[in-house]
């Protein structure tokens, strides 16, 4: 009988062993999880998903907290250090990702918080197994809050993939990187000589830039106007000539480019007379957009022109949608 008993404490023993070196490696990822998502708030699109990201990492430091004691309350001993290497492990991921595409950036936060819920889901059959009803409960509540961020991380690599506006930007690296790998991607259906037309036709308007550039050197101001709008005539100018010459792909790739930054005519929109409407008006007509692509330009174009934020988010929201159906997002 005594043996027994001797055993089940073994037992129980070794289940908080495991228990505490399971709630250690969570916390360390937790650390790390907090940082990341405070590098984040910067490449927020709204400040809707500004404040998101802010109480995300406000709530990974009450996860912490609360992961800390249960190692307390089991016998153990936080990692002073956890935080130090969080941070430091953040730094290095987002130094590394700034040359890297966007989604392999989302990608990274994701694999992290699948761990995070793989583990928590670990921890909540080790508390069952050494009937341990508080780490329970910590587990489960952590198994929802890793749940709801993987799901929107999911999202918003989604969101993504559909051509934007996801809810956070790229910084300019990694647009440059991804434009550059959809460039590579392109068959090359394009004759050498077409090519060399249009860029001959985009190269006519060098004296013109030129003298912008000249004339604005007595004035930031108005080089920087100059320059956009010389920049803004080039890619129209561009793609007008690679569709007369048969380059539809590459056409293509223009005229997202300048979706993407907002200069397109009015009269290009996919919502028709878009500039009288109010911001109501506005709201309404993208709620009825089911294609990502056109809600990408409304938000370039209403954030280089009008900038009203409730627009912008109505966009967001209806582009998540539209994303969560096409992942399995219910």
């Amino acid at each position: 009988m005594a043996t027994t008993a001797t055993t089940e404490s073994i037992d129980i023993e070794a289940k908080k062993a495991t228990l505490i070196a399971q709630l250690r490696t969570i916390l360390d990822l937790t650390n790390t999880e907090i940082q990341v998502a405070e590098t984040r708030i910067a490449q927020a699109r709204t400040d809707a998903v500004r404040r998101e990201l802010t109480q995300n990492a406000e709530n990974g430091r009450d996860r912490a907290e609360q992961i800390e004691q249960a190692i307390r309350d089991l016998g153990g001993f936080p990692d002073v250090i956890g935080p130090f290497l969080g941070r430091a492990a953040a730094a290095v991921k987002a130094l590394t990702e700034q040359a890297a595409p966007f989604d392999e950036a989302l990608l990274g936060d994701l694999a992290l918080e699948d761990q995070l819920l793989d583990r928590s889901r670990y921890v909540k059959a080790l508390a069952v197994a050494a009937k341990d009803k508080d780490v329970e409960a910590l587990a489960e509540w952590l198994i929802t809050a890793h749940s709801a961020t993987v799901e929107w991380l999911t999202t918003v690599l989604a969101e993504d993939a559909l051509g934007g506006p996801a809810a956070l930007r790229r910084t300019p690296l990694q647009a440059a990187a991804g434009l550059t790998v959809k460039v590579l991607n392109l068959p090359f259906t394009w004759s050498v000589e077409r090519a060399e037309r249009a860029v001959e036709a985009v190269r006519s308007v060098r004296p013109a830039v030129g003298d912008l550039v000249d004339r604005g050197a007595r004035s930031s101001e108005i080089a920087a106007k100059a320059l956009a709008g010389a920049r803004n005539s080039a890619l129209e100018a561009a793609e007008r000539i690679t569709r007369e010459q048969g380059a539809e792909d590459v056409a293509d790739v223009i005229h997202a480019a300048r979706g993407a930054a907002g200069v397109l005519d009015s009269d290009e929109l996919p919502i028709a007379e878009y500039d009288e409407l109010n911001q109501a008006d506005a709201v309404a007509a993208i709620k009825d957009l089911t294609d990502a692509s056109d809600i990408r330009v409304i938000v370039s174009y209403e954030e280089a022109h009008k900038n009203r934020q409730r627009v912008v988010s109505a966009a967001q929201t209806r582009l998540a949608a539209i994303a969560q159906e096409v992942v399995g997002i219910g």
